[in-house]
């Protein structure tokens, strides 16, 4: 079973599945219905119905079964509901790593089962590997597209029945393929960096038309410094995220950035640049770690997608379902909410939800 979107990734994908023998059905979610100009006008990722029917156009032109299949109860359950809990409560969440475990991966095997399909694959650019007799997720051939990242709460059960047919290939590779297939238009088709329900990427929008009550929870605040000094006035907490330097209304003479969100007292504490760095983090344990415990390499720690990995000391209390780092050099913005990944050998071995 391939999860297609309509875009290059997942029809390659289906490609590259065909040429090794495997009998492909495609599945289209829905999850979300955002029709929006933008979305047409850029032609991006999968949230147009547009796009959903290029998916289908695409399964029937290589002459395999698809179905466009109605997730948007779990979705909204599971992943929209996260995202407005999480904003509510001061923290900035992480809505594609739920989406993964949760959806793509948690209802659609489900589906999968239901179909007699043995594995599910999808367009991410990822691989597995094998260690001792358990699989791990590895960083794919194209470390610039790697997204283990976003993939971090597999489990080894998922992942027993997961296959990436992208893996080994970098972004230039897959559209040669595409081209070489015939399929110019989406060898070129730009690609959607947004969030897939939150209408032109503008998340207090969308939490204003889905908080019923967010008027009376979002109202202006103090700005104060990290001695609780009062700065002056904010619009409400749920309008800024840690690190946050631009549209802040506020001048200090100097580059100020949000270092702290208090949602109970509806207090944002400012910071300089040098504020922003952290020694050590804690976080939620949502899986088990599974060291290496083989190999006495460090693990090494990502607080989001686009930094490299640090070096960290790693604790964890499964009891409490809680875990510490002590980071080998000082990080930037450590943020609640988004993901900790950790690696080792070049292998993810876990992760969590940063609490603070």
């Amino acid at each position: 079973m391939l999860g297609m979107s309509g875009g290059i990734d997942s029809t390659v994908s289906a490609m590259l599945l065909l040429e090794q023998g495997y009998e492909v059905v495609g599945v289209t979610f829905r999850t979300y219905d955002s029709m929006k100009d933008s979305c047409f006008a850029k032609e991006k990722g999968c949230c147009t119905i547009e796009s959903v029917m290029e998916a289908k156009h695409n399964a029937d032109r290589m002459g395999f079964e698809h179905h466009i299949v109605d997730f948007r109860a779990p979705f909204r359950r599971c992943v929209i509901q996260n995202f407005i809990d999480e904003y509510m409560s001061g923290r900035t969440p992480n809505p594609c790593v739920l989406c993964n475990y949760a959806i793509k991966w948690g209802e659609m095997l489900h589906l999968a089962d239901e179909m007699g399909c043995d594995f599910i694959a999808t367009g991410h650019y990822a691989r597995i590997a094998e260690r001792g007799g358990h699989l791990y997720l590895t960083a794919a051939a194209d470390t610039h597209k790697d997204q283990t990242y976003f993939l971090w709460m597999l489990t080894e059960t998922q992942l027993r029945r997961t296959l990436f047919p992208l893996g080994d290939y970098t972004k230039d590779q897959v559209r040669e393929i595409a081209r070489a297939h015939g399929y110019e238009k989406l060898a070129t088709k730009r690609e959607s960096q947004e969030i897939c329900f939150v209408p032109d990427d503008d998340y207090r929008t969308f939490l204003r038309a889905n908080v019923p009550d967010y008027n009376e929870r979002v109202r202006a605040g103090e700005y104060v410094n990290a001695e609780g000094k009062v700065l002056g006035t904010h619009d409400g907490f749920v309008n800024y995220t840690i690190g946050q330097r631009k549209g802040l209304g506020i001048a200090l003479g100097h580059p100020a950035y949000v270092a702290h969100i208090d949602a109970d007292a509806n207090r944002v504490t400012l910071g300089t640049n040098d504020d922003m760095y952290a020694t050590n983090l804690q976080f939620k344990l949502i899986t088990p770690i599974r060291p290496l415990h083989e190999t006495d390499s460090p693990v090494t720690a990502k607080i989001r997608y686009r930094t490299q990995g640090v070096e960290v000391k790693l604790e964890t209390d499964p009891a409490q379902k809680t875990g510490s780092l002590v980071f080998s050099k000082p990080v930037w913005g450590v943020t609640p909410g988004q993901s900790v990944v950790l690696y080792q050998d070049g292998l993810v071995i876990g992760g969590g939800i940063i609490i603070q």
